[in-house]
């Protein structure tokens, strides 16, 4: 057990998950003891012990910069108790280009920007400099964008043929839901209804039709949501229309010619590996085989904009392995690239099957097994014409790396990177759906904690489907609430 103990709330979150990043399977218990003098400490099985006195401290008055200093003596100590090192150092944010952004706006160069990504998060050089160049990218393509005026629409479909043993998102298997999906594509539709009416005066720019799986309706269902999207929402200022199909298995000819007709103009088919051995043991019901039949039928149906997805560090797979599915990518050519670092989700079932093995973990083989395909996958990008446009991250990444997407020139998701950047507002709809509005001014931001103000309000839709159906009238006010006021 690891024992973290700190002065103020505010300094649990960063501390958890930079001990955590080091050392992924240790129970970590947390405890706010506002009487102790030291600010933080941490005591690790073993006895080595980790402390930051309140006077260490004294002379920075920011308490952004405080808890920048505590983090990164945390990160430096546990360097050195374990002899690791993470490519993105104790930066515990999702959004690193966000950050990188700013610093461009403020007219930094690259040099003084690799040197504060490096003084203040210790970055390496190679991460700061691929963040530098993805947010040139970004603020390349906002700069194209209304994001005042404009806003963008997210759909949810909830639903999946199976859940995958990585997953953590509210998805559904559709066979236990499939009675009750007509029911709630009316109630999608009638939020989809509210939106479009409250949002004539704006300008409609990205539509991401995500989940779960948004194949798994039927095509008429599918049909349906397209009909009333093109009937009530005006397309004059729209710049991109995505539909996850996501898994083979629940991609039909009828349903990708339904999507055409309907002229979305980008689709992901996400294979996520070409091993079939991977696909069976993480709960995927389809073949390496039908990965290729559906892409090719994409291709012959039109869509000249197809993206593809990776997962780096699937269970049992190896660098030999990632360098066969990526030869196998290449094959086919998508026009865009996704490369997820495998993340061990809290409420995943490999996560839950991992904490109950008794298979001992060799963390550090992982994460440099990770890098070497993260490192494979950019070259194949590169030799694939495919440029690296949006960057994220996520908690629990073996190695601390990071998901990158790569896309010809003039195929960069919009969307993705609008998700990243918080720009323009994102209206959601759908069960688990999360509505962002972006404010033009900042207010103390609802729930928090630490004081924090925020120009983002963050509008929630219920998880589960039969309460979104049932209270759908419920979840179209809270947006009327917030809505465009």
């Amino acid at each position: 057990m690891i024992e973290i103990r700190c002065k103020n709330e505010r300094f649990t979150y960063d501390m958890f998950h930079i001990v955590k990043s080091f050392f992924p399977d240790e129970p970590i218990g947390q405890t706010v003891e506002t009487t102790q003098e030291p600010l933080v400490m941490i005591n690790m099985e073993g006895g080595s012990c980790f402390c930051v006195e309140k006077g260490e401290t004294a002379d920075i008055g920011d308490k952004r910069e405080e808890k920048r200093y505590i983090n990164k003596k945390l990160y430096r100590w546990l360097e050195e108790l374990t002899g690791e090192s993470h490519a993105w150092g104790n930066m515990t944010g999702v959004r690193p280009t966000k950050m990188i952004m700013e610093k461009l706006e403020e007219g930094l160069s690259d040099r003084e920007i690799v040197d504060f990504m490096h003084d203040t998060y210790v970055v390496s050089e190679k991460k700061a400099q691929l963040g530098i160049e993805i947010a040139r990218r970004e603020k390349a393509q906002l700069e194209l964008l209304d994001c005042e005026d404009g806003y963008s629409l997210y759909i949810g479909i909830p639903f999946c043929p199976t859940t995958c043993s990585y997953c953590s998102f509210t998805s559904y298997p559709i066979a236990k839901w499939e009675k009750r999906t007509d029911e709630y594509v009316d109630a999608l539709i009638k939020e989809l209804e509210f939106i479009a009416d409250v949002s004539r005066q704006k300008k409609l720019n990205t539509i991401y039709m995500g989940g779960g799986t948004p194949t798994t309706l039927t095509a008429p269902q599918m049909d349906r949501v397209l009909s009333c999207l093109e009937e009530k929402f005006s397309f004059a200022d729209l710049k991109e229309f995505t539909i996850e199909a996501g898994r083979p298995d629940s991609i039909t000819r009828e349903k990708l010619a339904v999507i055409a007709r309907h002229k979305v103009g980008r689709i992901s088919v996400n294979p996520q590996t070409m091993q079939q051995r991977t696909l069976d043991i993480i709960g995927r019901r389809h073949t390496v085989q039908d990965i290729i039949d559906i892409f090719h039928m994409a291709r012959e149906l039109g869509f000249d904009n197809i993206n593809m997805d990776l997962i780096a560090g699937l269970p049992g797979e190896h660098p030999e392995d990632m360098r066969d599915t990526l030869r196998q990518i290449q094959e086919l050519a998508p026009d865009s690239l996704t490369v997820h670092a495998l993340a061990m989700k809290h409420g995943s079932r490999l996560t839950r099957e991992r904490r109950e093995s008794t298979e001992s973990l060799n963390y550090t083989q992982m994460a440099r097994e990770l890098e070497q395909m993260i490192d494979m996958a950019a070259a194949c990008a590169q030799e694939m014409g495919l440029l690296p446009y949006y960057l994220y991250r996520q908690k629990n990444i073996a190695g601390n790396f990071e998901n990158v997407g790569y896309a010809k020139v003039d195929k960069a998701g919009i969307y993705n990177i609008l998700i990243m950047e918080e720009r323009q507002s994102i209206v959601a709809a759908g069960a688990g759906a999360s509505t962002k509005v972006v404010l033009p001014y900042e207010i103390d931001a609802p729930g928090s904690r630490n004081g924090r103000k925020t120009n983002l309000i963050r509008i929630e839709n219920v998880k589960d489907v039969g309460e979104y159906i049932s209270r759908i009238d419920e979840m179209i006010e809270r947006k009327g609430e917030w809505l465009w006021r």
